[in-house]
């Protein structure tokens, strides 16, 4: 690996901390609640999605630095030398900004929402009628399922449940004062409408408002919302061997609710007592607790529409996406016919997955099907293809699927499922020890006519119907018997726990995934100024990957980066990254996809992959990259890319300093919004999708003959 001393002294300015580069990012998430083209529920939506995005980050990435700090104070990031506590000074001050923002932005669609006559009320801005309204439901309805508790030498300080809200009170009897909690109940409508779906509060906000009767005969001298955010970054690799796997990270997930807390927010002001109290008895410190206006959980956004008047809410939210039907169901029901001629590239979520899920289904009932081998990361909670599993082990077939469990907060989920699937007979793995497996790939072998074929899907993302219509990703099926040969062999190494297979077309990691890109990547340098590189993935931290894209851009590479989220490189440095330009996309969509592209012209390779540039990916992880061989589907990739590289809409591009400045078009006719360029292009396609008798006609042949034409036509 190339140190900073071979590369000279300036190597440092050409790196960016992981955590500030991420904030950074979450910071372009929060950005589009005040995009002027957005409607006011979708504002509301990327603040709840800023917020959640936040959420995750303190559970994990300042978990993991607090942990480091306490227990490997050694420890420095190997691209700025900061420790950990360095980070964490540098994350809160930048953390307690970031709050000011989402205050400001909340305000301006709360009111852009009064204007079209949707009204988040306070409780305390009420009038008497509404108040007479509320406090008779709280008393009713409310009141009955909650739990208060006085904090005292007879009762202890209560542990609070990662991220569960609560009333906190300051109460007052005899001049005694005290400290009481109440847990707000989940099992409650969080949004309580006062008339006819245009005004409402939330359940919180009616609680802390009435806290005086529940803790009667106390005097209410101050009270708030709060939550505690913990540390949720568990191990998952420290557990007995005799212990059965599942069973393992069952527990294991239950502990998230009480680990140590990393953050504590207030929603309204409190007085100092209050907060060093609460401090005191969490072991927090002043950086470690924010106070915002803004509700502490914003996920009520995603319901919100349905609930409001129809009338009143019309407009203000975007109509939802329904990827194209780009195949009829006549060309779904022969796919897998069709993948022997030419292969099929589907574009999520701009196109439907569900020939990919058809084709499971049918190869569940085909009796050529001898087996179908996949590995599972994140599952819709009802999955059609996990059903068509089911279905194919209950006709007898082989079905081995490598679940993996520790998919971070869909770990319950996955237990289930591969509770479920086990139970239908099919042979579930859960992963490898030291790896969690990250690559999406579905292996269906075929005997026809004594011969053995197979069919071959490989991903760029998670066999998910739901997050399909959400996320940017490309699914290549592939009759490519190489490639088939190839994934054969990875899930029988898969299935004996071997990391360290040799594959004639795929990049596997940890094994050969880093080498494969590097070694194009030298090729390329050594091309000098006529090499050329583009990237696009959603983060690159990998410090070996970096310096060797400097190198490039020192030797005249121009490369090309697409990266959504935390990138540690800088570009524009002279003399050492001058080569190098770096956007990100933010939009509706969240981008996915990755893809790398080396060389131009006939020469270019191209390939799709599972795996970020991150070490976690590239060496801790088994992932897979895939070649792309059809020149239809080389043109029709390199299309997109080029699209979003001429985004001007929702395109950030990243300055040498490290910060993003959104793009604008330079006139009302030269704008280029990537995202919605696909959206048209599928819907086109699957408008001009032939009828069955045009193709039956086609070419004077049958349905095969119509669909090959088909194909062609779709690049």
């Amino acid at each position: 690996m190339t140190e900073f001393s071979s590369i000279g002294a300036g190597i440092r300015e050409c790196m960016q901390n992981r955590e500030l580069s991420w904030l950074k990012f979450n910071e372009r998430v929060l950005e589009e609640s005040n995009f002027p083209d957005n409607p006011p529920l979708e504002k509301l939506k990327f603040i709840s999605i800023f917020c959640s995005n936040l959420d995750e980050f303190f559970m994990i990435r300042v978990g993991s630095l607090t942990d480091y700090m306490m227990y490997a104070p050694e420890y420095t990031d190997n691209k700025t030398g900061l420790t950990a506590e360095g980070q964490l000074k540098d994350i809160f001050s930048r953390v307690s900004i970031l709050y000011g923002l989402v205050e400001k932005y909340f305000i301006a669609v709360t009111e852009e929402l009064k204007k079209n006559g949707i009204h988040h009320m306070k409780v305390d801005d009420l009038d008497t009628d509404d108040m007479e309204f509320l406090e008779g439901r709280f008393e009713r309805e409310i009141m009955p399922l909650l739990s208060p508790q006085v904090i005292d030498n007879r009762h202890p300080f209560p542990h609070i449940n990662n991220k569960w809200m609560h009333i906190g009170v300051r109460i007052k009897k005899k001049e005694k004062l005290l400290f009481g909690l109440i847990a707000v109940p989940k099992i409650l409508e969080r949004v309580i409408f006062l008339d006819n779906g245009k005004r409402f509060v939330l359940l919180e906000d009616v609680i802390r408002h009435f806290a005086h009767i529940v803790f009667r005969p106390y005097e209410i001298v101050d009270r708030t919302v709060l939550t505690v955010t913990r540390n949720a970054d568990i191990n998952t690799e420290d557990h007995d061997e005799d212990v059965d796997y599942r069973v393992f990270m069952q527990a294991l997930v239950k502990k998230r609710q009480r680990l140590t807390p990393v953050r504590l927010e207030f929603q309204f002001g409190v007085g100092r007592e209050f907060k060093e109290f609460f401090m005191n008895k969490l072991d927090l410190k002043e950086d470690q607790v924010f106070v915002t206006s803004a509700p502490l959980d914003l996920s009520y956004s995603f319901g919100l529409e349905g609930k409001l008047n129809p009338e009143a809410s019309e407009g203000l939210a975007r109509p939802s996406h329904t990827p194209a039907e780009t195949y009829t169901q006549e060309m779904k029901a022969d796919i897998m016919k069709q993948v022997q001629r030419k292969d099929v590239l589907l574009s999520y979520p701009f196109e439907s997955m569900s020939p990919f899920v058809e084709m499971i289904r049918k190869a569940a009932e085909d009796p050529a099907v001898m087996s179908i081998k996949i590995t599972l990361y994140r599952l819709d909670s009802q999955s059609r293809l996990a059903e068509s599993l089911i279905r194919a082990a209950e006709n007898g077939k082989e079905i081995v699927v490598l679940m993996e469990l520790r998919a971070r907060f869909d770990e319950n989920n996955n237990i289930e499922w591969s509770k479920r699937l086990e139970e239908a007979g099919c042979h579930v793995m859960y992963g490898l020890p030291g790896y969690k497996v990250h690559s999406k790939i579905c292996l269906i072998t075929r005997k026809d006519g004594g011969k053995i074929q197979y069919v071959t899907q490989i991903g760029t993302g998670n066999y998910n119907e739901k997050t399909s219509k959400l996320y940017t990703d490309l699914s290549l099926i592939t009759a490519d018997q190489n490639i088939g040969r190839d994934a054969q062999v990875l899930f029988n190494n898969l299935l004996i726990a071997n990391t360290d297979g040799t594959y004639e077309r795929l990049w596997v990691a940890p094994n050969s995934f880093k080498n494969n890109f590097m070694d194009l990547l030298e090729k390329e340098i050594e091309k000098g100024d006529k090499g050329r590189v583009i990237i696009k993935c959603n983060s690159l931290t990998d410090k070996e990957v970096i310096l060797k894209l400097i190198e490039a851009s020192r030797n005249g590479v121009k490369v090309s980066m697409i990266v959504r989220g935390i990138c540690c490189l800088m570009p524009g440095i002279p003399g050492f990254t001058d080569n190098i330009s770096v956007i990100s996309i933010v939009g509706r969509f969240l981008e996915h996809s990755r893809i790398f592209c080396f060389g131009e012209g006939d020469e270019k390779k191209m390939f799709f992959a599972s795996a970020d540039l991150m070490t976690r990916n590239t060496e801790r992880r088994v992932e897979i990259g895939c070649p792309v061989y059809d020149e239809d589907h080389k043109k029709e990739i390199s299309g997109m890319l080029d699209i979003m590289l001429s985004d001007n809409v929702k395109a950030w591009e990243k300055s040498p300093d490290g910060s993003y400045t959104l793009r604008h078009p330079s006139s009302p006719g030269n704008r280029v919004n990537s995202q919605e360029t696909f959206v048209e292009r599928a819907r086109k396609r699957a408008e001009e999708l032939p009828s069955a008798k045009e193709r039956t006609a086609e070419r004077g042949g049958g349905f095969g003959a119509g669909m090959i034409a088909f194909f062609s036509k779709r690049s």
